[in-house]
């Protein structure tokens, strides 16, 4: 019987024997090992790179089957060539020219076209913008092309003259509303009525309410603004238009108590 040493020797050997075997592909593919043809010494560091136009399989440097109308990128991942300016990847194994229609231009990346000024795409064309009256070319591809000069409003393809009521401006907002009141004036269904601004009140212009609010120490009743009935110990509040107890007292039949 062979000593359990010897056995454990044996099986290490083996063991030993296999990762060798492996060994050399792995370096191979780090580009650790011998030089293979079609590769040179990396610029910095050690070890070996494919030339631009192969890739690393096993201990081999192989060519890319890069179709007509490409180049190698030089990457180690995806297809290892990119089109040619004006050609689109089709498949991942041939590259076909860009059509490009009449009063159209290539992108700056090359893979696809844009209309020139004037024109709009309409499914593989580019066909001439209708400019209505009032109206002028936007840079927007999407859509009409155009928009309404100020004071217009696109309806049905036409620029109509925006109707304002009398006391209005405009917002000149692409949404929303086209008109807003002028100071002093409130918005009444569609118009702007005066805003009548009781005693000891000022001009508000906060979207909601009557247009007014009632100055400091005062507080809006029935349309006017009243007098506050500031009980002792109590302060109004920063806005003047509420009061608190002091410190120390609370709140009790509206009167400023001392607190227990």
């Amino acid at each position: 019987m062979r000593h359990p040493l010897a056995r454990l020797i044996a099986k290490t050997a083996v063991i030993a024997g296999v990762i060798a075997s492996f060994a050399f592909p792995v370096l191979a593919q780090d580009g650790t090992g011998p030089m293979p043809e079609n590769a040179q010494p990396r610029s910095y560091g050690g070890g070996w790179v494919c030339d631009l136009g192969y890739r690393v399989a096993g201990t081999e440097c192989l060519a890319l089957d890069i179709p007509e109308h490409a180049y190698p990128t030089g990457r180690s991942y995806g297809t290892g060539w990119e089109c040619d300016r004006g050609y689109e990847e089709v498949n991942g194994i041939s590259c076909n020219f860009i059509p490009v229609p009449a009063n159209a231009f290539l992108r700056s990346s090359g893979y696809d076209w844009q209309c020139e000024r004037g024109f709009r795409q309409e499914d593989e064309a580019s066909v001439p913008i209708v400019l209505p009256e009032r109206a002028y070319l936007t840079e927007d591809n999407s859509g009409t092309g155009w928009t309404c000069d100020r004071g217009y409003e696109a309806v049905a393809g036409t620029c109509l003259p925006i109707a304002m009521p009398a006391n209005t401006y405009l917002t000149n907002a692409n949404y929303g509303a086209a008109w807003v009141c002028e100071r002093g004036f409130v918005k009444i269904d569609d118009r702007c009525d005066a805003v009548v601004v009781p005693s000891h009140a000022y001009l508000d212009e906060a979207s909601y309410g009557p247009g007014w609010s009632c100055e400091r120490g005062y507080e809006p009743l029935n349309g006017a603004c009243v007098a506050f009935d500031l009980p002792e110990n109590a302060y109004l509040d920063r806005f003047g238009n509420r009061w608190s107890c002091n410190r120390g007292f609370r709140l009790s039949d509206g009167m400023c108590v001392l607190a227990r």
